[in-house]
């Protein structure tokens, strides 16, 4: 650090602002890099496709093409057999969505809405959503979509890809459209998922309620991973004096999307109609001890083990509160004994020591 910046606060901000426009333009150029990137290789692949190619020259054209253009570019490094097939599969995918991915170059009609959405991700992504959904161009464009709004590293979109969020988003049964403004509504139905996917949790196999409820809590990071953007954790067993009775919410969240308190009750057993009143009390009673002027009308969530969809969706029917019912998944499951079968840290241990070389 030079003196300067140590005894002048004007030289030192003026530092600090020339690091910050070079870091931005850094961005913008990588940015730019990337899109230019994406278009070649959306050309080459419709070049693939459109000449046939890989019919036309032969079962060793992918190994011959990738050999000619590293002799023709010997500095480019893209042109690898896998990364021309993934070319292809790129143009393939995306070209089944109308008007078509182009260049300004091309006879097809451009989307720009398209173009920019999968210019803003990177290749590796790319090929990612590839491998997982292939000849599924509306699932492809969901997972480009949810990765650009989340700012999805490559390893968490893996493990997205890996749960089936496209399957399972939205699909919760809900009276949102009935009960909501329009565009709150939509957007409650988006944050849904059916069947939430608990299988972070370490249960054995006839654990209870408590249970449960306990490990949600206690895995509250993947909880709120599982549930979705913009929630945030309020409390477990929220207590609420309705009159003069208590009553204890499961979980209490609120979605700062949505600007709304989330009341979420979890069942192990089977829905009942009966639990629909007992979820709306409590979103009422939220309403009136917790909502402020600025929140939006609190929504209710029921999470059971399993669910009659017709009966579920009368239930709702005879409900003025938004809410939304959904299962979960929990496919492992220990026995009931199985920690005692886990070697303890001092058996581990000794294992350790008898088993190391010696000096």
């Amino acid at each position: 650090m030079s003196r300067l910046i140590k005894i002048d606060s004007n030289y030192a901000k003026w530092i600090q602002d020339i690091s910050i426009r070079f870091q931005s333009m850094q961005i913008k150029a990588a940015t730019k890099v990337n899109r230019e990137m994406l278009l070649f290789y959306w050309m080459l692949g419709r070049d693939i496709v459109q000449l046939h190619a890989d019919s036309k020259w032969g079962n060793k054209f992918y190994a011959n093409l990738s050999k000619d253009l590293a002799e023709a570019l010997p500095n480019v490094k893209s042109f690898s057999e896998t990364n021309l097939k993934y070319m292809k599969y790129f143009y393939q995918l995306y070209s089944q969505i109308r008007p078509q991915l182009v260049d300004e170059n091309a006879a097809e009609e451009i989307s720009p809405q398209l173009v920019d959405e999968l210019c803003k991700i990177p290749w590796g992504h790319h090929r990612y959503i590839i491998d997982k959904c292939k000849n599924k161009p509306e699932k492809a464009i969901f997972y480009v979509r949810k990765t650009i709004e989340n700012n999805w590293s490559r390893a968490v979109l893996l493990n997205w890809l890996g749960t089936d969020l496209y399957e399972r988003q939205g699909k919760a049964i809900t009276n949102f459209h009935n009960q909501l403004p329009a565009v709150q509504g939509d957007l409650a139905q988006e944050i849904t998922k059916d069947p939430y996917n608990f299988d972070f949790l370490t249960l054995t196999e006839d654990y209870n309620e408590k249970e449960l409820k306990d490990a949600l809590q206690n895995n509250i990071v993947n909880f709120l991973l599982e549930l979705g953007s913009g929630f945030a954790f309020v409390g477990r067993e929220y207590r609420l004096l309705i009159g003069e009775t208590e009553k204890f919410i499961d979980l209490l969240f609120y979605n700062i999307r949505l600007h709304c308190y989330v009341v979420v009750e979890v069942k192990t057993g089977k829905f009942d109609s009966a639990h629909i009143g007992q979820l709306g009390t409590y979103v009422a009673a939220t309403n009136h001890i917790l909502k402020s002027e600025q929140d939006n009308p609190t929504i209710g969530l029921l999470i059971c083990k399993e669910k009659d969809n017709v009966l579920a969706q009368y239930a709702l029917e005879s409900s003025s509160e938004p809410i939304g019912v959904s299962e979960y998944e929990l496919s492992k499951l220990y026995p009931e004994d199985f920690k005692g079968t886990l070697p303890s840290i001092e058996e581990i241990e000794q294992e350790f020591r008898a088993n190391r070389l010696p000096e």
